[in-house]
């Protein structure tokens, strides 16, 4: 994925482990100017799959609105996924072990930032998505100066392999937490997460906030076919942006934007044919068309692509649909692929041929 400019997107490599001997593949976004900025920590969850193999997180979205009220961003990869060195820590169904080893690495990565003259140590939040999450909030049971409040996106982590009661091990691990914890945080979770449901997620805040974690849960409705994905989705601004606002404030962190940053200009539509006239898609063979049928049917912010050599590929949701539908065609073909749809307009033939 091409670094962001407008964010000043950058890759570096944070010492972590015992002597710094791990580096942490981490992605930096800036403000203009040199700082010092508060900080925005953020943490990724796990795919299904070999920790090695995940791709680079970046949660464009969520970096960009926080870029736009003057933070800095930080995304580290912990210890063994994509880019990062060492080894990815496994402690089977022993939740508040996994917690606190994915934590290991957020404390190096917050100590390498604090080092930085362009953040503002004394102004820092840590976020996290999923096991993310998990790891934010076992973070925050140790004394963090500076750190004002943790985000909770979907936290949690689950384990199927039937060798163990995961939500009861998950329970007692927030439990846990939420005795030790430090730092207010807030929860976002909605109603059709495919990971955490609402019972479970509802007896998590319990057992946290029963045991004296200061934690307020924003429990939000359905979100597209999955609300565990609502902070990598463009609409999923609309449900976390307000609540995140309303809780930066109450911690005494910026909430208000202050950054302008020029919007990428979408291609622009064409005249070339309707969006669901399928047999007006150039090049395509019945095994395109079919696959143009069902691209019709995905979810925005969407983008199909068609090359001259009869190869289509085509993306929904998640960042840069536009440049994953182009990747995915041109794994297929020997002349260049160009965009046919992105989102509900045919930008053929204005990026074609």
């Amino acid at each position: 994925m091409p670094l962001d400019a407008r964010l000043r997107e950058e890759i570096i490599m944070v010492p972590s482990g015992d002597g710094g001997r791990e580096r942490l593949q981490t992605t930096v976004f800036r403000p203009p100017g040199a700082g010092p900025f508060p900080l925005l920590l953020m943490n990724h969850g796990k795919q299904p799959g070999p920790a090695r193999l995940q791709p680079r997180e970046r949660f464009i979205y969520m970096a960009t609105e926080f870029v736009r009220r003057g933070y800095a961003v930080m995304l580290p990869m912990r210890a063994g996924y994509a880019g990062s060195t060492g080894s990815y820590r496994d402690h089977g169904c022993d939740m508040a072990a996994n917690a606190a080893g994915q934590a290991r690495d957020v404390n190096d990565a917050l100590a390498y930032a604090r080092r930085q003259d362009w953040v503002d140590a004394s102004r820092i939040v840590v976020a996290g998505q999923s096991y993310g999450g998990l790891a934010a909030l076992s973070l925050a049971t140790q004394a963090l100066p500076g750190v004002r409040g943790v985000l909770n996106f979907a936290g949690g982590l689950r384990v199927d392999d039937g060798a163990c009661d995961w939500q009861a091990a998950l329970k007692q691990a927030f439990a846990a937490l939420g005795a030790a914890g430090r730092v207010p945080s807030l929860w976002l979770y909605g109603e059709n997460d495919g990971y955490f449901a609402p019972p479970l997620v509802r007896s998590l805040y319990r057992a946290y906030a029963g045991a004296g974690g200061q934690a307020e849960l924003f429990a939000y409705g359905a979100f597209k076919r999955d609300a565990h994905l609502t902070l990598g989705s463009r609409d999923g601004v609309d449900v976390w942006l307000a609540p995140t606002e309303r809780f930066l404030r109450r911690i005494g962190m910026p909430a208000a934007p202050v950054v302008q940053l020029p919007e990428p200009a979408p291609p622009p539509a064409t005249r070339f044919a309707s969006r669901g006239d399928i047999g007006a898609v150039p090049y395509l063979a019945e095994t395109g068309r079919a696959a143009y049928r069902v691209f019709l049917g995905k979810l925005q912010p969407r983008a199909f692509a068609v090359s001259s050599s009869g190869a289509w590929g085509w993306a929904e949701e998640g960042e840069s649909p536009e440049l994953r539908a182009l990747d995915s065609c041109q794994q297929g073909s020997s002349a260049p692929c160009h965009l046919y749809v992105v989102d509900d307009s045919v930008v053929w033939p204005a990026g074609g041929q």
